[in-house]
């Protein structure tokens, strides 16, 4: 599996994606809604897209699709949820179905509910791991849950799926946030000196060629993944008196959410 992580430098931060065989050439676009970009790409490495994987509806996630529909032919899959929100949607996936590309690529859809409620993450089985995690998972960062999503669902989609991988494998996330979600960590966790380690190597890097955590790496930086520490529940009382002498993980990620909202 080759994985061409493609830097949109547009407002919304996008990182779009494709995922080619490399016995066959043929590739998934992920998420292209820099079309151009995406097209060139293939073209450059001598690549056909024959399939698209929206994470999910949202327009900064579909608006590509079109374009290279148009200039490809390629089939749009999608979570089974969203076919009336994702136009000419060929095929709807529920969990644990299989995407293959080419003679080499199997990619297995993950329902992962939260951010909406019809989204998609990709897992690929693989010597070195992935998961293309849309704007579920962010590299040190969970997703918002303001347009059509439910911060509990998100949590059981943590708690449950997430939690549950590989330690190896390596988080393709829909936008670089990576930065302004570590110094949210060191705003929770001020002793996270790991997420400091981490934000002095990131700050200012080439999002051309930016960084890929891990599983592993997201235990130790951040926040949503650190839901136990006693640091982070101390600094969460102090925005929330409130809370329960001993706070349910749940009750610790819907109101870290919160404070990332406005945050």
């Amino acid at each position: 599996m080759i994985v061409k992580q493609i830097w949109t430098a547009n407002p919304y931060r996008n990182f779009n994606y494709l995922v080619a065989c490399p016995e066959t050439g043929e590739a998934l676009a992920i998420d292209p809604l820099d079309s151009d970009k995406c097209l060139k790409a293939a073209k450059d490495e001598g690549w056909d897209i024959t399939q698209i994987l929206n994470t999910h509806e949202h327009h900064d996630h579909t608006g590509g699709n079109d374009a290279v529909v148009a200039a490809t032919g390629a089939k749009v899959l999608a979570h089974a949820k969203a076919k009336d929100s994702i136009p000419g949607m060929f095929r709807g996936l529920i969990a644990g179905d299989i995407i293959k590309v080419g003679k080499t690529v199997e990619l297995e859809a993950l329902d992962t509910p939260g951010h909406t409620m019809c989204h998609i993450c990709l897992r690929a089985h693989t010597d070195q791991p992935a998961l293309f995690s849309g704007d579920t998972l962010f590299n040190a960062g969970a997703g918002n849950c303001h347009n059509g999503g439910n911060a509990q669902a998100l949590y059981n989609t943590f708690a449950q799926q997430l939690h549950t991988l590989p330690a190896n494998t390596r988080i393709y996330p829909g936008h670089d946030y990576i930065e302004n979600n570590l110094r949210f960590t060191l705003n929770r966790e001020p002793d996270n000196h790991a997420a400091q380690a981490l934000l002095d190597q990131v700050s200012g890097q080439s999002l051309e060629a930016p960084w890929v955590t891990t599983v592993a790496q997201e235990r130790e930086v951040n926040t949503f993944f650190r839901l136990g520490q006693a640091s982070v529940i101390a600094q969460l009382r102090q925005a929330f008196p409130d809370l329960p002498a001993q706070p349910g993980e749940e009750t610790v990620f819907v109101k870290l959410r919160e404070l990332r909202n406005t945050w």
